[in-house]
């Protein structure tokens, strides 16, 4: 069955939400040495997110070595659930509504609610959050190029020069920072030590092992029954592991053995997926913005991607949990509508294809060695490829990836490193892959995973810290047809197809980024002592602890059963 676009209204956006720009960075840094313990007393929430390193202290929303607070602290104008299609949930907002052409965006604030030091919230905030990201393009992930009014202290507008339906998730979906305290703050530089928000929780105890988040006994919602939460730093993905099997961790998004028995294994816990990020082997692929490497070769990139053999990296790093990819990077098959007629090959080989990876590399002059390995010009095709320290699911793809990259003539080395210094290698450019993946946006639509990660605006010489496009691609017709599709309602297909079709023909020659698969986010989470989860039947919240906007929700409906 094929399936179908769905409509969204071109007033009061009824869409699907999104790990935003700033706030879809993953969440956590954690170390080793405090395995944390949960109170049902107290109502405490033991949370682990799988990364390794100690905490640095670092509340700063648009850092992208923040530890957190984003949506649990830091509040939106309105909560976007990316899971499934729906109505955003007002926060700070209340009501929003589009003008007929697309150009003014009117948001109605929510009054009474407050900044956690006391100070009341208004319309001067979200002025001034909205003026401080035009003004920063280096923290502009979400590329606001509107103008923002005060109308009153409950009424703002969002104004923009051309028709720019899909800005508003991105609007609705960022969050606003208190003006009285970020005036002083320089957004680029500064670590936040004492995050103020509006959010239902604020910063308890801080320690490099561990942190708390207490809950807001004067939040404009309901107070959360769930009172504490404890994010753990531990040693990585098996650490969270054991931490599930001695019942220490409440919530680990990442790989335990025999998943598909948790609860079995585990009495009280259980385990839920959902299939959205899509894995890549990320490239710094733009030789003019300072990339050097065989990996700036398309051909390289080319000859990679039918080196895997999918269906056995997905057995052996991701237990089955993983699926199909398109080279487009259109969500599939949930998305699989919006891809070109002009695409040939609509997801990627499940299947090693050894000899054609040989075939593209020798066209364009790279000859097998006497080791195996291909060369050109005295450069071996040697490939490092970063990963975080303790993220066991991609270190054992990435030896994967080695063996079945070996029978093709490339060398894949992984190299291990803590999450700020992954994080900085990417952002600075100052590497040749990097796993990753890349995630959707605010609707169920690839262009928010095209403009995140694809235009040229959201990236920035080697040296200098980028956008979402750490790959730094640039490729003027793939920014055309971006730019066109932003002036589109994202229920025109005709119109908007011709430009898809200019992206994705784009993409498969040009793939700065590698499609691997698009991996089951796999959540394990204490359900005797915790309930009101999300589910199949109430999806309310894309299921990571990562996924800070999404985490945050989850934790105000959480019903401790202690």
């Amino acid at each position: 069955m094929t399936p179908t676009r769905q409509g969204f209204r071109r007033t009061g956006l009824a869409v699907a939400g999104a790990v935003l720009a700033g706030a879809l960075a993953v969440a956590c840094a954690p170390a080793s040495g405090d395995s944390g313990s949960k109170s049902a007393a107290d109502s405490t929430l033991v949370a682990y997110t799988g990364q390794s390193g100690d905490y640095q202290i670092n509340f700063n929303p648009y850092s992208p070595s923040s530890i957190g607070g984003v949506g649990a602290i830091y509040e939106s104008l309105f909560f976007l659930n990316k899971a499934t299609v729906s109505d955003p949930v007002p926060l700070l907002g209340t009501e929003q509504t589009w003008n007929e052409d697309g150009t003014v965006l009117s948001v109605t604030l929510r009054e009474g609610a407050t900044w956690s030091d006391g100070e009341a919230f208004n319309a001067d905030d979200v002025v001034f959050t909205f003026e401080m990201l035009k003004n920063t393009p280096s923290i502009n992930n979400i590329g606001f190029n509107g103008t923002v009014e005060k109308v009153d202290d409950t009424h703002v507008t969002f104004t923009f020069e051309t028709p720019s339906f899909v800005k508003g998730p991105d609007v609705l979906g960022s969050v606003i920072v208190p003006e009285h305290i970020w005036k002083d703050i320089d957004p680029t530089k500064d670590v936040v030590e004492k995050p103020i928000g509006t959010g239902a929780y604020t910063l308890g105890e801080f320690k490099p092992q561990a942190f708390t988040f207490v809950a807001n006994k004067d939040y404009w919602g309901a107070t959360p029954e769930l009172k504490t939460i404890r994010w753990v730093a531990l040693s990585g993905n098996q650490a969270g592991a054991d931490g599930i099997k001695a019942g220490t961790i409440d919530w680990f998004t990442g790989p335990i053995p025999d998943v598909k028995n948790t609860s079995k294994n585990h009495p009280g816990y259980e385990a839920f997926t959902q299939w959205q990020s899509q894995m890549v082997l990320a490239t710094c692929s733009n030789v003019e913005l300072g990339c050097t490497g065989p990996q700036t070769d398309p051909a390289v990139r080319h000859a990679l991607y039918y080196a895997l053999d999918r269906t056995q990296l997905n057995k052996l790093a991701f237990a089955d949990t993983a699926g199909d990819i398109s080279p487009t990077f259109a969500l599939t098959p949930s998305q699989d509508s919006f891809i070109s007629d002009q695409v040939e090959e609509k997801v990627a080989p499940a299947k090693a294809d050894a000899d054609k990876a040989a075939e593209i590399l020798e066209e364009a002059g790279w000859a097998k060695g006497d080791d195996g390995i291909y060369a050109k010009d005295g450069q071996r095709l040697s490939l490092a490829v970063e990963v975080v320290s303790g993220w066991t699911d991609y270190i054992t793809a990435i030896d994967t990836m080695a063996s079945q990259a070996k029978a093709a003539g490339i060398e894949l080395v992984g190299a291990q490193s803590s999450w700020n210094e992954w994080t900085e290698k990417k952002s600075s450019g100052n590497f040749q892959l990097a796993i990753d993946s890349l995630w959707q946006g605010p609707a169920p639509d690839p262009y928010y995973v095209y403009r995140y990660f694809f235009d040229s605006a959201a990236t920035a010489k080697v040296g200098e810290s980028s956008g979402n496009n750490f790959a730094r691609y640039a490729n003027k017709k793939v920014d055309d047809a971006i730019n066109a599709l932003a002036t589109l309602p994202l229920d025109d297909d005709s119109a908007r197809q011709p430009h898809f079709d200019t992206i994705q023909t784009a993409l498969v020659e040009d793939m700065p980024y590698i499609p691997v698969l698009t991996g089951g986010t796999t959540s394990v989470w204490n359900t005797d002592e915790f309930s009101n989860w999300p589910s199949e039947d109430d999806l309310y919240a894309f299921p990571a602890v990562w996924s800070r906007m999404d985490s945050a929700e989850i934790f105000k409906r959480l019903e401790p059963q202690g």
